[in-house]
């Protein structure tokens, strides 16, 4: 029994494969949604090792389709040799009909981006999250530091008395 419950916290830890912190600095975030990835086999065995960034990436709707631009998947060095890996390459998301329409009426009319916020494993699944985001202006960005600043030293004050 106690086997099992390890076996899952592990599981759980180990999900993570890349966060953007930057995403949440440069934009506000709304809603958030969950989308795969159609990989190819070094993809997978180099998300695996971790090697992913996802800071310019974004997300582009056309026809109908969402695709992932700008993530950087770099290839092992044990790729295969008749291959050749592009670690920038477009990668289409796999969603609902329903997930993409809402999307396109969101980005379309009123202004949203969307921008990939954490990558992760979901039962053996590489999956993305995926949030509606608005960019966020300059007094915006130091307004949001000096709030986070003044609640870490209110934290730091009622610790210590």
């Amino acid at each position: 029994m106690a086997k099992s419950s390890k076996q899952k916290t592990s599981a759980n830890s180990g999900s993570t494969i890349a966060l953007n912190k930057k995403a949440r600095h440069e934009y506000t975030l709304e809603d958030r949604l969950e989308a795969g990835l159609a990989l190819e086999g070094w993809e997978v065995k180099s998300l695996r090792a971790g090697r992913v960034q996802m800071v310019d990436s974004y997300i582009l709707l056309k026809n109908g389709e969402a695709f992932l631009f700008g993530a950087l998947i770099t290839a092992l060095p044990t790729a295969s040799t008749h291959i050749n890996p592009d670690p920038r390459r477009t990668r289409k998301l796999l969603m609902h009909r329903d997930e993409i329409d809402k999307l396109i009426g969101a980005v379309e009319r009123k202004g949203y981006s969307l921008i990939p916020t954490a990558m992760y494993w979901r039962k053996g699944r590489a999956k993305l999250e995926i949030a509606l985001a608005k960019g966020k202006k300059e007094h915006d960005k130091r307004a949001t530091l000096k709030d986070r600043d003044w609640q870490r030293d209110r934290q730091r004050i009622l610790k210590h008395g």
